[in-house]
């Protein structure tokens, strides 16, 4: 399977396609609220706003298969990226 065959849920349950972000720069990264790479993701969401105008997309994938890093559920997860570091792109 290529990227673009693949579908995910974002947070709030809506699957989408990933041929949707066809023709755009992306970058997918495996988030973890609990890693002590968190405080990354307010570069991220400062990198998503100055170019999201220019075709660049972040697509977030939370995962709790490392050492228990993101045990809460969407809403908590979704919650904690906005809350404590501005998180506008999309997370699944």
């Amino acid at each position: 399977m290529k990227f673009y065959d693949f579908t995910a849920k974002k947070m709030n349950g809506i699957e989408v396609k990933m041929d949707e972000y066809k023709g755009k720069v992306l970058l997918v990264v495996n988030t973890a609220s609990k890693c002590g790479f968190t405080p990354q993701l307010a570069e991220l969401e400062q990198m998503y706003k100055d170019y999201k105008d220019k075709g660049f997309e972040i697509l977030g994938f939370p995962c709790n298969q490392f050492a228990n890093q993101d045990p809460g559920s969407n809403k908590e997860i979704s919650d904690f990226c906005l809350i404590n570091y501005g998180v506008t792109f999309t997370m699944f």
